[in-house]
């Protein structure tokens, strides 16, 4: 998992100093656990004396993933947004950038 988000960020960075002085930008977007088809099963598995997908989730998140700000899975949408404003004029200053969308999961990157 580290690997792979430290590989993201250098190439982010790489591709980002590669398009300077072009107004084109170049950043990555980092999500968190999301609400996706199959995550439900995935839940009941570790929780497996959950009564429902809710309580399994709630349970996940305060046994294995504790250092959760949000203690529930992402949205879709919510990700979309951060892309949305990415893909906007509203972040034309926002280059090389490595933006979570994780709930506040990690406390640091590094």
């Amino acid at each position: 998992y580290g690997m792979t988000k430290s590989s993201q960020l250098a190439l982010c960075r790489g591709m980002a100093e590669l398009t300077k002085g072009t107004q084109v930008t170049v950043n990555t977007v980092l999500p968190g656990p999301t609400r996706s088809e199959g995550i439900v099963d995935f839940l009941k598995s570790v929780s497996p004396h959950a009564k429902d997908a809710a309580e399994a989730e709630a349970e996940f998140f305060r046994v294995h993933r504790s250092s959760s700000l949000l203690q529930r899975l992402i949205d879709p949408a919510e990700i979309a947004h951060l892309v949305a404003y990415l893909a906007s004029p509203l972040s034309a200053a926002t280059n090389g950038a490595a933006l979570r969308v994780e709930g506040g999961l990690l406390r640091s990157i590094v």
